[in-house]
């Protein structure tokens, strides 16, 4: 872990070290990704099956890509009462979130008399990606696949790694099943996003895609832009803890812990506090609690990586860095965590005090966990339902209303010397 204070005679420059850019500009992984997204659109599933082989280890055919209805069935019979109440609980929560954020059509009369107004349609084909590998984010299936089912998206994919076997895991395909998911495929990474995009002989192209992912996957989502549509980049997890004397450190260390231990090495954790006791103790109980954690290997390499703990002179500053930094997670622990909030503009979601913990948006509250990281936070919002809908502008005039804009329409053509367009409007109105 990495300690910073406030006192330090090199402050400044220890901050510019911690809001460094993230893994999503890392220049060799967007160089590997830039490979793998050429080779996906050159050489289409042979890519696909190569990847496969040699990033999830398993040798599969063409065929194989698609998980079957016999799978699915298989998986839906073993899961058992608990994961069926966890799901069911989940998604109903998701769901209802959902339909509250459905944007609506509209219309109104404009100053000439005219009827303006938008309608909002599902995308008709969208793709969900599910992080797979060393942590199968079952979870993950309820913030995409719901809200796209809610929105009415008629074709669901759904993008996962395999194991060594090709299997999937379970839950995660039962999840699947009961969010809406229309088609799964075991393609995982980069060359699953570029499939996606482009569309292979197996899987057909989609309009927009979704979904949290490694670093390669949100390279690879950042590079297809204008291929496709995309939601956001969240990448690897992200949580800033703001918290005063008041925060509980057990709490704190808990929290950091969990969002470590996603794998990837990537994922980025921070403590910013106006207090030098309870960041001391944020440190003995982060030694405590380590040794019984079960992906300890993990969450080392990100403490020794990716991990600041922050010592600030003021709530202020701590807020000012928050917004600076952007993270996907933002966790406040301190007296009035809800008045302080409304100054916290760019991170991803909010956790306001000791008993809400970034565990449940990630599982339960109803929000979607996929937020944006990697500083996205300051031009990107989580994702949400009128996402999965596509708005178009509608326009209707009568004979009275283009007369009525005539004087306004003719002036914008001459000072643009376009006088096609100034008379596209006029022979309508001498008719």
């Amino acid at each position: 872990m990495k300690i910073v204070r406030h006192t330090d005679a090199n402050f400044s420059q220890k901050l510019r070290e911690v809001t460094a850019p993230s893994s999503l500009f890392d220049p060799v992984i967007e160089e590997r990704t830039r490979a793998i997204i050429d080779a996906v659109q050159t050489r289409g599933d042979d890519a696909l099956l190569e990847f496969t082989e040699k990033f999830d280890g398993a040798r599969l055919t063409a065929s194989q890509l698609a998980v079957t209805q016999a799978e699915l069935m298989a998986a839906s019979l073993k899961a058992d009462e608990s994961l069926r109440a966890a799901v069911a609980e989940a998604e109903k929560n998701v769901a209802s979130f959902a339909r509250k954020s459905l944007l609506k059509n509209w219309q109104m009369k404009n100053s000439h008399g005219a009827t303006v107004g938008e309608k909002f349609d599902p995308f008709q084909r969208v793709g969900a990606y599910i992080p797979g590998g060393k942590a199968p984010l079952v979870s993950t299936v309820l913030m995409t696949v719901t809200l796209a089912k809610v929105a009415g998206c008629k074709e669901i994919v759904v993008c996962t790694p395999c194991g060594r076997d090709g299997s999937i895991n379970p839950a995660l395909l039962f999840a699947a099943r009961a969010a809406g998911a229309t088609e799964i495929y075991r393609v995982g990474g980069a060359q699953a996003i570029a499939a996606m995009a482009y569309g292979t002989k197996t899987i057909r192209r989609v309009r927009k895609i979704f979904g949290p992912g490694n670093a390669y996957v949100v390279t690879a989502k950042r590079l297809l832009v204008g291929h496709v549509a995309i939601d956001l980049l969240p990448g690897p997890s992200e949580l800033l803890v703001l918290a005063d004397e008041t925060a509980d450190p057990k709490f704190v260390a808990a929290d950091l812990l969990a969002q470590a231990e996603h794998g990837s090495g990537h994922e980025r954790v921070w403590l910013v506090t106006t207090s030098a006791k309870l960041l001391k103790a944020v440190q003995g109980e982060i030694a405590k609690q380590l040794p019984k954690q079960a992906r300890r290997e993990y969450i080392q390499r990100v403490l020794a990586d990716n991990t600041w703990l922050i010592q600030v002179k003021s709530l202020d500053d701590a807020v000012m860095l928050a917004n600076r930094l952007a993270p996907e997670h933002c966790e406040v622990m301190t007296r009035n965590p809800r008045k302080l909030s409304q100054k916290i503009l760019t991170v991803g979601a909010i956790f306001l005090g000791p008993w809400s913990p970034t565990v449940l948006g990630d599982y339960v509250a109803g929000p979607s966990h996929t937020l944006p990281t990697g500083g996205a936070g300051a031009s990107f919002a989580g994702l949400t339902v009128d996402q999965f809908q596509r708005r178009t502008s509608l326009v209707e005039y009568n004979r009275a209303a283009l007369k009525k804009s005539l004087p306004a329409v003719k002036k914008f053509a001459e000072l643009e010397g376009l006088g096609a367009h100034g008379r596209s409007a006029e022979i309508r109105s001498a008719k």
